[in-house]
């Protein structure tokens, strides 16, 4: 029994340093390599639903196309926010609405997803077409380990 422990001890180990067996080589000519995958494909943005989820969000928000926006107040936003999101307080929308790009995907977040879900019920009622709410705000962000600053 305890030889067998020993072994499977060993062969975990040895999995593990050895990356489970990939193949590490560099690929001929440029070619993904097995073990790598392919780029994800973009995605389209005139395709997203109106509640998205972080992992969505976390692909497309460095797009020059993509706005996002964090309804939180400043001490949310200075204890842990998303990199690049730009703060509009939600009591400041009404009067913060020309800073909204109406040219571009704009995507709402909060701490849950409520605050986010009301501004962007009041942003559709102003006529704006383009915009998207964060499924579960910035818990699920940080709960499907993606960075905050």
């Amino acid at each position: 029994m305890k030889k067998r422990l020993l072994l499977l001890l060993f062969v975990t180990i040895l999995a593990l340093l050895t990356g489970c067996g990939g193949n590490n080589a560099p690929a001929p000519d440029g070619a993904v390599a097995d073990s790598q995958e392919a780029a994800a494909p973009e995605i389209d943005l005139s395709t997203l639903a109106e509640t998205i989820d972080p992992e969505t969000v976390a692909a497309i928000k460095e797009r020059a196309d993509v706005f996002v926006i964090d309804v939180r107040e400043q001490w949310e936003y200075d204890e842990a926010h998303i990199p690049g999101v730009n703060l509009l307080p939600m009591n400041t929308i009404p009067s913060r609405l020309s800073e909204i790009p109406t040219d571009k995907t704009v995507v709402l977040t909060c701490r849950s997803g409520n605050r986010s879900g009301q501004v962007f019920q009041y942003l559709k009622q102003q006529g704006f077409t383009n915009i998207h709410n964060m499924q579960g705000g910035i818990v699920a962000w940080q709960g499907a380990g993606l960075p905050v600053e």
